[in-house]
């Protein structure tokens, strides 16, 4: 299908011929020119952003040469703007646990278009998705050669009624492919394939046109790719359907901080080390809803897999995306990793003509600047339970001796407890889990043959893992076995424990699998506070494993450490880690490799003809993909009986018209909860009992407890994912006094599962609230967070500040967040549970506006609030009238048709 392109009324449309072939482009020079503004000194980030809006300019009908004039102004005013702008993408990104959803979302809409009398061939992506099947192996088995064939069969057993579907889905829809499992991470198979940092396409003139490749993806780490220089982030899974389709990116031009870099990393330091002080000055700083883009000279010592490092971790600092300018290490890295020689050159003279290249003088403006020495980097890991939480290597373990004492109320780590039928014993701080995992550090091959590297001298000195340390190695693509195989480094992490478990997310996703029994027994019944180190991004509570308390990132050197230590209690910067077998301590710098011998063996091993090679086919799959069957057809044909994918409710009984926002009268209260709940405290992505909500219903359905996968499996399942919501084991709703997980008060006030109640104020046809504090919905853009909260019947959700994703995906499914003013908190309500909220103004609703608010409490008094309503746009006062963003566009098409 052709690319739509603006009328171009600005007259910006020029050619550029690279290696004999002309390309039509949109000339940021040009629109200067032109008058339009001073755009040379803006952020390559922003004129990405400002490009997009001069190929789309179209009279004003979405884009108008008054949004333009606007980056001009944003400039003038110091880097700020009050502009709303439409945005689009050039592609959509997924994998598997939002992208199942997003597809049943789609197959939904198409039944849903027959509804309202449209053809369901409307519902068909109009821009390119890829979805890329990572997220559902499991560790179930570890520590030897036969881990993953074990675990590949396994994620195809649990997993094909999904896979059955997804298939259905690459035949029924146009653009849209899938990359089999096993073959990688989404984010490691976009940066390292997919992306092309400069795109062309065919527009409807018949020109090949050249623009900057950007994307939104169904995963919070799309920003992965910025290190590439490519405009992407995470989106939830109902606002990238809305793109898919067509619909803009509603949007104000954002703020843009300038985090400069200076010197480079010392010796015994990391690009994880420099990612998680990163994390840290940038979560002070506040860059929620800010792109962040990173210059100064620092960035000619800065490999572009450390830069994907840091652009990868953009949620854990809160940003919209983490960007790079294009530069000579952009090429570099195009050509290493297997690129077209044609697009290589198209790259660096699109950039150079149309103002992106980072020169030795590139210093724009930007709305605030901070400043990094990267020789002041030193070894760190983050826990244990937030990625901000940066603590020097050399403070680790009196760090950790705190949470303890802390955990246990002041009294100091119990003593270690025997293992039934083992010869040894665990006790607090005892590392349960060693992962080399996630695509922030197996995208790259400094840290993971520095990990090999560790692995080698300890399997000289004769070390392995700690008996009680489960250990796993899942490279976030098959390039990485290569190079690692290349070294001959496999077979020493081998012979360390860390065997190849598979090609995935795994232990980052909370797909940790089941500790060995006896471990765990040891773990729960002496409540100890056991710990899991891994080179991933996200440590929250509950979601690494069940039986962990503790959680800390680090690099993949220091978890193949951690793991021969077996132990948080050891300051494993000075203190023996082990003992040989003949008894002589082993240290640190024993077994810590230089930058040069890693160097040497990334020069070495990391090749062109190894990213060709294994990206050669990489949408065949293997024998066990190829053999999935799959029934065609324009619309789904849902089986009744399925547990994991289900028909959703969204569209049943839609109206041909939209409604009006009405007031809110008299809702209760569901929950009050705290700081920095996570989208993993709401929509938990990992393993659960079958005494949860969602295990009664799957037990209720002869599922047995061994076949229940994990909550990100069953997304397909609204029943399931409704059953799910706000049920995180470590999830603490203030309404009730030190309970942890996923319970409040009935309508009567007794104590009872959060679904349980809901499901009783549904029957009663009472509308719901959430109360909480700052930043709720952090992490990922986990579109069920909203989603569940919208089935389970709440109407608002009243905070102190929101993460930016979780708030967009809030009013995507027509959940109206609000945010308390003139310093009020929740802290100050005294809330119970037997209170009812009102709150007014919302049939008169403007952007951001402030609304009156009345809580009345159960003794007859009532306080009077301020709230400002967080429906930031005018097309999202669209979507909530329409009840969600879904049914805004189904409605639309089905008038257009």
């Amino acid at each position: 299908m052709p690319i739509q392109t603006g009328h171009d009324s600005a007259g910006v449309r020029r050619t550029l011929t690279v290696g004999g072939q002309s390309f039509a482009y949109y000339s940021i020079p040009a629109a200067e020119d032109a008058g339009l503004g001073a755009f040379s000194r803006l952020p390559a980030s922003l004129k990405v952003v400002l490009e997009n809006l001069l190929r789309f300019e179209d009279g004003g009908f979405s884009v108008s040469v008054d949004d333009i004039r606007a980056f001009g102004d944003w400039a003038a005013n110091g880097g700020k703007s009050d502009r709303e702008i439409n945005y689009r993408p050039a592609r959509v990104l997924m994998q598997d646990f939002t992208g199942v959803p997003a597809v049943v979302d789609l197959a939904a809409m198409r039944d849903g278009i027959k509804g309202l009398g449209g053809d369901a061939q409307l519902i068909n992506p109009l821009n390119p998705v890829d979805l890329v099947i990572d997220h559902s192996v499991m560790i179930d088995e570890f520590g030897n050669p036969r881990a993953f064939q074990a675990n590949v069969d396994r994620e195809y057993e649990r997993n094909l009624e999904r896979y059955q579907f997804l298939k259905w889905g690459q035949t029924a829809f146009r653009n849209f492919r899938v990359v089999p499992p096993g073959t990688g991470i989404c984010h490691q198979v976009n940066l390292e394939y997919l992306a092309q940092v400069v795109w062309t396409d065919t527009d409807q003139n018949g020109d090949e046109v050249a623009y900057p490749d950007t994307l939104v993806g169904t995963d919070s780490h799309t920003t992965m790719v910025n290190g590439a220089a490519v405009l992407g982030w995470g989106v939830g899974g109902i606002e990238a359907e809305a793109a898919m389709l067509g619909q803009p990116v509603s949007m104000l031009i954002p703020e843009v901080v300038g985090f400069k870099l200076t010197g480079k990393l010392r010796e015994g330091t990391t690009a994880t080390d420099l990612v998680l002080k990163v994390v840290q000055m940038l979560r002070k700083h506040g860059v929620v809803g800010k792109f962040v883009e990173f210059y100064g000279e620092g960035l000619d010592h800065l490999p572009l897999a450390d830069r994907a490092t840091i652009g990868n971790m953009a949620p854990e600092y809160g940003a919209t995306c983490g960007f790079f300018p294009i530069d000579g290490e952009t090429l570099r890295y195009m050509h290493m990793s297997g690129r077209d020689e044609a697009r290589i050159a198209l790259v660096e003279a699109y950039a150079k003509e149309n103002g992106f290249w980072r020169g030795p003088d590139y210093e724009p403006v930007y709305t605030s600047t901070l400043h990094l020495d990267m020789g002041d980097v030193v070894p760190a890991i983050s826990g244990p339970k937030r990625p901000q939480d940066h603590t020097p290597l050399d403070q680790a373990s009196d760090s950790f001796l705190k949470v303890v004492t802390d955990y246990r109320k002041g009294a100091g780590p119990k003593d270690e407890v025997p293992v039934a039928g083992q010869d040894y014993t665990i006790g607090d701080g005892s590392v349960v889990i060693a992962s080399i995992t996630s695509c922030t550090n197996t995208s790259n091959p400094y840290v993971m043959i520095g990990a090999g590297l560790v692995a080698r001298k300890a399997r000289a000195l004769g070390l392995t893992r700690k008996p009680w340390v489960k250990t796993s190695l899942a490279p976030g693509s098959q390039v990485v076995s290569a190079y690692l195989e290349a070294a001959g480094l496999q077979e020493d992490l081998d012979a360390v424990g860390f065997n190849l478990v598979g090609y995935g997310c795994t232990t980052c996703i909370g797909n940790s699998g089941p500790l060995q029994p006896e471990i765990s027994e040891a773990i729960q019944s002496n409540d100890l506070v056991a710990v899991s180190v891994l080179s991933g991004n996200r440590n929250f509570e509950g979601r690494i494993s069940p039986d962990v308390r503790a959680n800390y990132l680090a690099s993949p050197p220091l978890v193949v450490v951690y793991a021969l230590a077996g132990d948080m209690d050891i300051d494993v910067s000075k203190d023996p880690i082990a003992q040989t077998p003949d008894g002589r301590d082993v240290f640190l710098k024993d077994i810590w490799p230089t930058q040069a011998e890693i160097a040497e063996l990334v020069e070495r091993t990391v090749t062109r003809e190894a990213f060709q090679s294994k990206y050669a086919d990489v949408f065949k799959g293997d024998h066990r993909w190829q053999a999935v069957e799959v029934s065609g057809g324009e619309t789904y044909d849902w089986p009744p009986t399925s547990t994991y994918i289900q028909n959703p409710p969204y569209f049943k009984g839609m109206a041909q018209e939209k409604g009006a926002i009405s007031n809110l009268v008299q809702a209760r209260v569901l929950a009050v909860l705290g700081d920095m709940v996570t989208t993993d405290h709401i929509s938990p992505a990992g393993s659960f009992k079958d005494t949860t909500p969602a295990g009664k219903y799957l037990v209720e359905r002869q599922v047995p407890v061994r076949e229940f996968n994990s909550y990100g499996s069953r997304r397909g399942n609204h029943e399931v994912m409704m059953r799910g919501t706000f049920a995180n084991i470590r999830i603490k709703n203030e309404l009730l006094d030190g309970v942890e997980g996923g319970y409040t008060l009935s309508p009567t006030g007794q104590q009872t599962s959060i679904y349980d109640a809901a499901m009783e104020y549904q029957t009663a046809n009472t509308p719901l609230v959430i109360f909480a504090g700052q930043e709720y919905g952090a992490g990922s853009s986990r579109d069920w967070a909203a989603k569940g909260t919208a089935l389970l019947g709440v109407k608002a959700v009243i905070a102190e500040s929101f993460e930016r994703i979780h708030r967009s995906n809030l009013v995507g499914m027509g959940v109206i967040p609000f945010e308390f003013t003139e310093g009020v908190t929740r802290k100050d309500l005294n809330l119970k549970g037997d209170e009812k909220v009102s709150i007014g103004g919302l049939d008169k609703v403007t952007p951001r506006m402030l609304v009156p608010a009345i809580i009345e409490y159960a003794d007859g008094t009532r306080r009077d609030l301020t709230l400002r309503c967080r429906i930031d746009t005018a097309v999202e006062i669209e979507y909530v009238e329409n009840g969600g963003v879904l049914h805004y566009v189904l409605r639309n098409l089905a008038k257009a048709a």
